[in-house]
Parts: structure tokens; C-alpha cells; sequence
């Protein structure tokens, strides 16, 4: 008999007491919260009134004292190239037109001319517009040149960022990021679209138009989730917020083409979609292309050119899926030859015919396989290697950097990032060293940290909920994502048929043990040799199939063990 894996549950919180939840809240639900971050009933309620009072971002009346100042001058918005800069560019943008500011115009640097965030030559570019004020969104706090050349030229900065800042800050007019101090919120996940949010509100506030920033909700949830920043509880109601406004036909021209182009009902959004299919899709244009048109998509009234725009990041999405799929390839390869020397702490990758843009998308992949912190580089302009880097809980990516540089200074050219995720810059000929210098920092920050990658699971799940009904609630219960989990059940299933579809998938057709009911599943990248009538332990999410269907339960399996031999 196949010996199964350990099932763990989700680290529990004390669970409230049942009179505490609200009496109408169904049990599976009151089951899938108390292992989350849930201190109480009230954290349920996800209305814009719960939010963190504008007044509490005190940082917020400064940049908004900085643009009414140009309110009749020049105002140039310096985007990033992925989702959240996207719509953070596009909804400021959007919001200053519509407070009457007259002369708004953005600039997306090139990823692969100028790279990431306000540099020199961004600088020069909002100078040839006549930009008396630059704003960065979702950039910025590590722009030191590029915020010391617009200050030559005599161009004013407003920074607003969301990313950790180094140990120097530039020298901008005004900087709006919840990370540095005097910022007055002690704890914040928002994403860079969140702290433009906050500063359009702020500014709507003072101009007398406090919900306006709210018509664009649809691009704020869009870019938090395609950011993968944590969902706690001010995230989940930007989030949430958007969703309604999506299913309620009210979304931006942009995000409904987007929609209609992945072929997905935005009447029916979920976070989920934002993530996997949405996102992906704007993030294409700045991996392989040019972000300019993945934010003139969301700046669009005209459904019909939003419809062209967003088939033209379709495209340039499924060229990054071909190309992410050769690398991924290489990628495999690279670290099954680490591995027959060494175990790993850590994983420092290059190719040099990789892509840039597609580069972090493969660190995610080797992420997931092998549970370390990855890196991963391509060739640059000459004698120059960009990385993307992706990380586990209890490993913070930035700071590890951070160490690096403090310990080998000059060793990187230069870096930024999150706990999760960082970009850098470095000398090709300092690759190796590099890498021992990261490993060398993972090893020491891996001490105490859990490596176990046992499935982690919500509890089993009563078969008498196994059904349509329970699938749609939590479906839409969330939103889930990132520290805020979609529910995973465990349980022992009968295999009453199974067959390999597509080449790696395994489709099923099972029967919870002590129920009659026989329920659709599938384990997606999993095989294996199954005979009917064999007892199955799964770890798995009990979602709602409705492709080419009427609507139907569907287990989408995570693991399979067995539990037992198969019947003579």
C-alpha cells in the first residue's frame, strides 16, 4: 500500500463562538474562516466604510497640496510595466481628467531600453512634454537619479509607491508610500493602484467629489490581485468593491473587452479571474512589448477599441505562454543539474537566451517545484544580467538582497522589491559570485524556517455539502488570494473511474466514502495508476464547472494518496 502523505489543517486562530457569527452564516463557511486571519464577525463586512480613513495616510494631504499646486500646469504620470502599473497609471490619470485637471499625460518606460522605474532618461521623456510635475505610480522609492535629474531640470516629483524603501530615500518633493515613516499606518499590504486610490480620495475629498475615485474600483482590484499582495482586510474590500462593480456591468471599457477577450462572464468575477486570466493579459504587453497599450486599453470609453486593443494583448499573451513554456523547460533542466550535486538552499538561474520579460514568471515556476528562493536571469545590455526573484513565507526576498549588498557592496547595481518578489541588476562576470553570496544569505535566513510542503488543508468537508449550492458560496465568499487562501478540503474518496486527459491530466468520476454521490474531478498535471474501486486520499477545492455545462460541482484535486489497495 502507497504510503499517504501527512494531511495538516490550517493553523487555527481561537474559533469564535458560534452566537459571535452571524446565525445565518453557513457552516462551511464559519469552517473556512475560523482557520484564516478572522478575529471576529465584523471583519466579514466588506463595505468601503470599513476602510482605513484617508485621514489616517497622513502623508496624503502633502501630495495632494503638490498637485492642486500644478493643477494648471503639466502633469506627467510615470507608469511600471506589469498590471498594478498599469492600472495605477491609468486610474489617476482617469481621476485627475475627471477633477478637471487639463493637462495629464503618462509615460510607460521601455522595459528593455530604459528598465524599471523613474530613471534619467524617463526623466528627459516627461521633459520633452513639458512636465512641470512628474508623479511615479507603483515606482519610485529607489528612483535616487532619476528624481535627482528632474530636480535639475526643474521638474517637481510626487513619488507614490507601495515597494519596500532603501536605506536612502530620493530626493523627491513629496513621497506618498505606506512603507516610510510618517506615513501613519503601522500595517499595509495595499498595491501600488491601492495608494493612488487612497491619494484620489484624498484629493476628492478636498475638491468636493469624495466618491468619484470609487467609479474605478474595477481597475484598483484588477491590479491588486495581479500584484499578489496580501489580502487582508482593507485589500479584500478594494477587492471585493470591484467585483460587484464588474458583475454589475460597470467596469471600465478596458476590463470588460479584457474580459470578453478571455472569454470569461465578468457578470460572474471572481478574484481568481483577475489573476489567472486578466491579469496575465495586460501583464503581456509589458513583458514583450510595451505597457502604452495595455494602459490605453484601460483609459478607453469605446468598447469597441477596447475590444481591438485587448485582442492585441491576447496575442502577445499566448507569445509569452509559448515562450514561458521553452524556458520553463530550460529551467527544469538547469536546477535537476543543481540538484545532483547539492541540496539547495537557494536558486540562482540564467540562460543566455531567455527573455527578460518572462524571467520571473520562470523563477515563480522552479518557486513552487522545489520550495526555495529563486532567481532567475537574462542577458541585458552588454555585460549586464536583469533577475526576477520569487520567495517563500519566512524568507524575505528584499532583505536578503539587502544583506547581500551590505555584505559585498557594488555586488549588485541595483535592486527592489517585496518579501515575495524583487528585481535586480548585476555585472555578468559578478554571476557566480553573486550566487554564493545569495546562497550563502538563504542558508542563514532558512534556520527555523518550515520547509514542509504537506499539503495544508482546511478540514475534511461533510459529503452532504459536496454539492452546487456550496460550490457558488464559496466561490464568491472571498475574494481569495494571497495570505487569504482558497478553501482546500481533505478527504477519502471511492475511484469509481479515472482516465488520462490531455496528455497529463487525470479526470475522475469519484464517491465520498459514506455517501452514495458520485462527483467529477480532476488533478490537473497529476497521473497515475488508479484501478477502480481503490480508495483515494485527496487534498482538494470544491469549485463549480460550468464550461459547456449547466453549472455542476467539480473537485479540482491538489493531491492524491491511496488510501487502500484496490478490490480483488
Amino acid at each position: 500500500m502507497t504510503e499517504p502523505p501527512l494531511i495538516r489543517h490550517r493553523p487555527k486562530r481561537p474559533q469564535a463562538d458560534a452566537w459571535q457569527w452571524p446565525p445565518d452564516l453557513h457552516p462551511v463557511l464559519r469552517q473556512v474562516y475560523s482557520r484564516r486571519a478572522i478575529a471576529g464577525p465584523d471583519e466579514l463586512e466588506l463595505r468601503l466604510a470599513h476602510l482605513v480613513p484617508v485621514s489616517q495616510f497622513q502623508t496624503l494631504e502633502a501630495g495632494v497640496d503638490l498637485l492642486l499646486r500644478h493643477r494648471d500646469g503639466c502633469i506627467v504620470i510615470v507608469g511600471d510595466f506589469d498590471a498594478d502599473g498599469a492600472t495605477s497609471t491609468a486610474l489617476m490619470k482617469r481621476c485627475l481628467g475627471d477633477f478637471g485637471f487639463p493637462a495629464v499625460d503618462f509615460v510607460v518606460p521601455d522595459r528593455f531600453e530604459l528598465g524599471y522605474g523613474l530613471t534619467p532618461g524617463a526623466v528627459e521623456l516627461a521633459a520633452q512634454r513639458g512636465a512641470t510635475l512628474v508623479v511615479t505610480v507603483d515606482n519610485g522609492i529607489s528612483s535616487l537619479n532619476g528624481v535627482a535629474r528632474a530636480r535639475e531640470l526643474g521638474i517637481e516629483v510626487l513619488v507614490t509607491d507601495h515597494h519596500l524603501p532603501g536605506s536612502q530615500l530620493p530626493a523627491a518633493t513629496v513621497i506618498v508610500n505606506p512603507h516610510c515613516a510618517g506615513s501613519g499606518l503601522d500595517s499595509c499590504n495595499l498595491a501600488g493602484v491601492g495608494v493612488v486610490f487612497y491619494l484620489m480620495a484624498a484629493l476628492g475629498r478636498r475638491v468636493g467629489e469624495p466618491s468619484l475615485p470609487a467609479r474605478y474600483l474595477d481597475l484598483v482590484a484588477l491590479g491588486t490581485v495581479a500584484d499578489v499582495v496580501p489580502l487582508d482586510r482593507g485589500n479584500r474590500i478594494l477587492v471585493q468593491q470591484g467585483l460587484l462593480r464588474m458583475r454589475a456591468g460597470q467596469a471600465t471599457a478596458g476590463v470588460q473587452a479584457l474580459f470578453r477577450i478571455a472569454g470569461k462572464p465578468a457578470a460572474q468575477a471572481v478574484a481568481a479571474d483577475l489573476g489567472f486570466h486578466i491579469g496575465p493579459r495586460l501583464n503581456a504587453a509589458g513583458r514583450l512589448d510595451d505597457m502604452t497599450q495595455g494602459v490605453r486599453c484601460l483609459l478607453s470609453d469605446d468598447i469597441d477599441a477596447a475590444l481591438v486593443m485587448a485582442a492585441r494583448l491576447d496575442e502577445l499573451n499566448q507569445e509569452r505562454r509559448s515562450i514561458e513554456r521553452r524556458m520553463s523547460e530550460e529551467a527544469d533542466a538547469l536546477t535537476r543539474s543543481l540538484n545532483a550535486d547539492q541540496n539547495q538552499d537557494a536558486y540562482v538561474i540564467h540562460h543566455p537566451d531567455w527573455h527578460q520579460g518572462v524571467v520571473g514568471l520562470v523563477a515563480s515556476r522552479i518557486k513552487e517545484r522545489y520550495r526555495r528562493p529563486v532567481i532567475a536571469f537574462a542577458e541585458a545590455e552588454a555585460g549586464k544580467l536583469k533577475g526576477s526573484g520569487r520567495c517563500i513565507p519566512g524568507v524575505h526576498l528584499r532583505d536578503s538582497l539587502a544583506d547581500v549588498e551590505s555584505r559585498a557592496p557594488g555586488l549588485i547595481e541595483k535592486f527592489g522589491g517585496h518579501a515575495m518578489a524583487a528585481g535586480l541588476t548585476i555585472s555578468t562576470v559578478n554571476l557566480a559570485a553573486f550566487t554564493a553570496a545569495f546562497e550563502a544569505v538563504v542558508a542563514e535566513r532558512l534556520a527555523g524556517v518550515d520547509l514542509d510542503d504537506t499539503p495544508i488543508s482546511d478540514g475534511p468537508l461533510d459529503p452532504a455539502f459536496i454539492n452546487l449550492e456550496v460550490a457558488q458560496l464559496l466561490r464568491t465568499a472571498g475574494p481569495w488570494g494571497q495570505l487569504f487562501p482558497e478553501p482546500v478540503f481533505d478527504g477519502e474518496f471511492e475511484l469509481l473511474e479515472g482516465r488520462v486527459v490531455g496528455g497529463e491530466h487525470f479526470q475522475m468520476r469519484l464517491r465520498p466514502v459514506d455517501s452514495q454521490q458520485a462527483i467529477k474531478a480532476i488533478a490537473f498535471r497529476q497521473t497515475g495508476d488508479y484501478s477502480p474501486g481503490c480508495r483515494l486520499l485527496l487534498t482538494y477545492r470544491l469549485e463549480v464547472d460550468d464550461y459547456r455545462y449547466t453549472p455542476r460541482p467539480q473537485l479540482i484535486v491538489e493531491t492524491i494518496a491511496t488510501a487502500m489497495p484496490a478490490s480483488p
